[in-house]
């Protein structure tokens, strides 16, 4: 054997080993990484939602939502889009109710219109819109009206500001959209844009001129709820991708700022851990509703069959 060759064979599984070395230190300072950063965001998420977003409501009995959870039993949230002014306690512009049912793996979005006509929860308020509940009581009162008013036990809440909903969606990348109608949007949101009918890809001023527009459809104020059915879906969706990854960061941001929930951290684990699947199949209903006018005022009324209807939906115990 020449010299050559013996040396060729003596060096050989040096270099192998030296480029194995350099690979593992690679992975290594790789995986160190993904590490680092998944702990950072657990402990931003942690921190974020425990001592910004989490707010307990008197109305509901948290132990009771726990318990539900840990068993992973039908859960029933109450989401409410909260429009603020300054100077004013503020409206739940939309007010809806998500029912998560893990052993069926589905969702459903009820949407409950804002000017319906209920008994608001407590003495001396009467039948008003079911949005001045609100404005009466904030949160709790919202959610001892609506339990009222669907014979119903809400387990969470979620609020969040509406201009919150239009940070997320740009947190998120923007949304897409199926338009049933085309509008020229003249409002504050996005003066000009062209809605065209259709799927349409939105921003986050652009899905606020989408959600707030009524004038302008048929339907008025269901059509409104429609599309916000549309727009919560969308952004679920978004959210829960993959592809946001990336973006929890100023998605936490936007959430610290503007929501409000009774799901602390373990709690919102648990959402995820037990209830992630429910996103499979996503059913979204609106109350049905017929317009009045009461003593000068504008409402929908809903007939007692509907009302029946939907908590039957919501009650369900599987």
């Amino acid at each position: 054997m020449s010299e050559n060759k013996r040396m060729y064979r003596h060096h050989k599984p040096k270099k192998v080993k030296r480029w194995i070395k350099v690979l593992s230190s690679i992975i290594g300072l790789l995986v160190l990484g993904v590490v680092a950063y998944v702990t950072s965001i657990y402990v931003d998420a942690k921190s974020t939602i425990n001592d910004e977003v989490y707010q307990n409501v008197k109305s509901i009995d948290e132990d009771v939502g726990k318990d539900k959870m840990n068993n992973e039993e039908p859960l029933n949230i109450l989401l409410l889009g909260v429009d603020k002014r300054p100077n004013d306690t503020g409206r739940s512009d939309a007010i809806m109710v998500l029912s998560l049912r893990p052993k069926q793996n589905e969702m459903k979005i009820v949407s409950i219109p804002r000017d319906t006509r209920v008994d608001i929860a407590g003495q001396d308020y009467g039948y008003e819109k079911i949005n001045h509940a609100y404005a009466y009581g904030g949160v709790g009162k919202s959610v001892a009206t609506v339990e009222s008013f669907l014979d119903i036990e809400l387990d969470y809440y979620v609020s969040m500001n509406m201009q919150g909903l239009s940070d997320m969606v740009d947190a998120i990348g923007g949304i897409n959209v199926n338009n049933e109608i085309e509008w020229y949007d003249e409002g504050y949101y996005k003066k000009g844009y062209h809605y065209e009918k259709g799927n349409i890809h939105l921003n986050g001023p652009q899905a606020m001129g989408y959600v707030r527009m009524r004038h302008l459809d048929p339907r008025g104020d269901l059509g409104r709820t429609e599309r916000q059915r549309q727009v919560i879906k969308a952004v679920v969706d978004k959210g829960a991708s993959f592809s946001s990854v990336g973006k929890i960061g100023d998605m936490l941001d936007v959430l610290g700022d503007n929501m409000s929930t009774n799901l602390d951290f373990a709690d919102m684990k648990g959402l995820f851990m037990n209830y992630r699947n429910v996103r499979k199949n996503m059913d979204t209903y609106m109350m049905k509703a017929e317009p009045a006018r009461i003593d000068g005022v504008f409402y929908f009324q809903v007939a007692e069959e509907e009302v029946r209807k939907v908590h039957d939906m919501l009650a369900k115990k599987n």
